[in-house]
Order: C-alpha cells, then structure tokens, then sequence
C-alpha cells in the first residue's frame, strides 16, 4: 500500500499543470442613473477558469473602484486583477472581472456620479453597479464552467461596497461577500483619510445590515489614505448593529497608503479569505498548480 501512495504522489508531482483560460467578452447590460434614466452599454467582461476541469465550478465575481478623475477611469483599460485572479482559479473558482459603465474600454456616461461633496447621494451609483453585476451573472447561465449556485461577490474599493450592496439583496446563488476597502467619496490627494459625506455612507451601510443576511468579510487597512483608520471600523459597526452579518480585518499599514492592500499586499489577507471561503462552503480549499 505504500508503495502504491508513493507512485500516486510521485506521478502527480510529475503531471503537467493545468492551463488558465483567460476569455473575454462584450456583455450588454442596463442600468439606471443617479436621475434614474436606464442607460443600456455593453461592457468588457474578462473571465479566467482552469480548462482541463469538466463541469461547472464555484464563482467569483470581482468588482473594481472608482477614480475621482473622468481621466483615470478611463485609463483602466480592462479589468482583469490578473494575479489575484489567478490565486482564485487555483483554488477552483471561475473568476469573473466586469468593466463597468463609465470605465476604460467599456466607456459610456459616469452613472456613478453620486454629486457634490458637502451632499452625496451614494445609493444609485451602487445599485448601478450592483445591477450590471446581477446582468453579468446571469449572463454566466451559458457557460458550462460556473455554478451560479456558489458565487462570492468580491470588490476593491467601490466595488467593495458594491459586494455589500448585494448582500443586501439577497441574490438566490450568492453565498457571501468580501469586501476590500469598500467606501465612497474618498479625495486622498486633498484630504487623506477624510471623505465626503461620511455619515451618508454610514447610514447606507445601516440601511445594507437591515436585510443582508449571507457572511461577509471586510478587509481595511491601518492607514486607507482615503478613509482613515476611523471611519470603516463605525461604517461595519452600522452594519453588524443593524442585522448585517460579517468579520472586520485590520490589514498592515502599507508603506505609501493602504488603499489597494488588495493587490499590493495579498499575503496579508490570502489566509483568512482561504478560511472564510472553507467555511461558508464546507470545503477545504485545495491550490492546483496550473499555468498561463
């Protein structure tokens, strides 16, 4: 018998890895704006999953922020989050990265635009971005690869708080949210860790708790240079003392602002978000070695 086991781990450790399919695609989606006018665009959505496994595999949907300049959000390009992309396939997920309205190659109108800083109106931009994630989903109901029973919504950012705005609608198939840096109104450049409207996003992430009701994980870090050390910690606390169900995670300080701890320090949150995904599945996470 050992024998036997020892040929089997010597005949794995010798099997070629597994390829990473990257695909993209033009998805058509509908949104409304902050006026409430529907504004139909087809966005770039990239996707990446393991092509030697047959049948469908779990879902991670990726939601990226937002730039204060119409300049920067349109150099996006694509979005892709490519490396972290890639850790979610190796640990069995089909990864799904949109480029929303308003974004790099997507283009189109900014329905994100939540006004001016002393009185922002944050609801309709995040459910302008929580619809096109919904539209995307269901557009996933064609591919053979993802099991829309088992999806993670995760976000940067504005996607970050999009991820919980989702939560809050309790989506038949999304088992639970992450949340990286989730917030709005940040103006780093002018006033670091002090955004616009602060309690409007308190009051929404209030108005989430009330009828969010899968597991979330939400992840800061020490110095967010565009919402401080202060202000997410009472953003969750919102949440939770409202219904809303999730663990906070102070991440390290990162040297020059811990806004983008997402892709600048995934060592960081890569073991807890492994535990998180163990429990809300009742799976152990297993990493494949697979290949570009």
């Amino acid at each position: 018998m050992r024998w036997f086991l020892a040929a089997c781990l010597l005949a794995l450790s010798l099997a070629p890895s597994a390829a990473i399919v990257e695909a993209k695609r033009w998805v058509s989606v509908k949104a409304l704006d902050s006026s409430g006018r529907e504004v139909t665009r087809d966005i770039m959505v990239t996707m990446f999953y393991e092509g030697s496994v047959d049948g469908p595999r779990p879902v991670v949907i990726i939601n990226h922020g937002r730039a204060s300049k119409a300049q920067e959000r349109k150099a996006l390009g694509r979005a892709s989050y490519i490396e972290v992309s890639k850790w979610f396939v190796q640990r069995g997920y089909f990864v799904v990265v949109p480029t929303r309205i308003g974004y790099g190659m997507t283009g189109g109108p900014d329905i994100e635009d939540s006004g001016a800083c002393s009185k922002k109106n944050y609801p309709p931009g995040y459910a302008a971005s929580a619809a096109q994630t919904l539209v995307v989903l269901g557009y996933l109901r064609g591919w053979k690869e993802a099991a829309l029973d088992r999806v993670v919504v995760v976000g940067q950012s504005y996607g970050g708080t999009t991820a919980i705005t989702i939560a809050a609608m309790n989506v038949p198939g999304v088992k639970a949210g992450i949340n990286f840096a989730g917030g709005g109104g940040g103006r780093p450049e002018t006033n670091p860790g002090d955004p616009c409207s602060p309690q409007e996003m308190k009051r929404l992430f209030a108005e989430y708790g009330k009828t969010a009701r899968i597991p979330t994980l939400w992840f800061y870090s020490g110095n967010d240079e565009y919402f401080g050390p202060k202000l997410p910690r009472e953003w969750f606390n919102a949440y939770r003392d409202t219904g809303g169900t999730g663990q906070f995670v102070l991440l390290p300080s990162l040297a020059g602002g811990g806004h983008g701890s997402f892709t600048k320090q995934p060592a960081n949150w890569q073991p807890k978000v492994e535990a998180f995904l163990e429990r809300v599945s009742g799976a152990r996470v297993n990493p494949r070695a697979l290949q570009d």
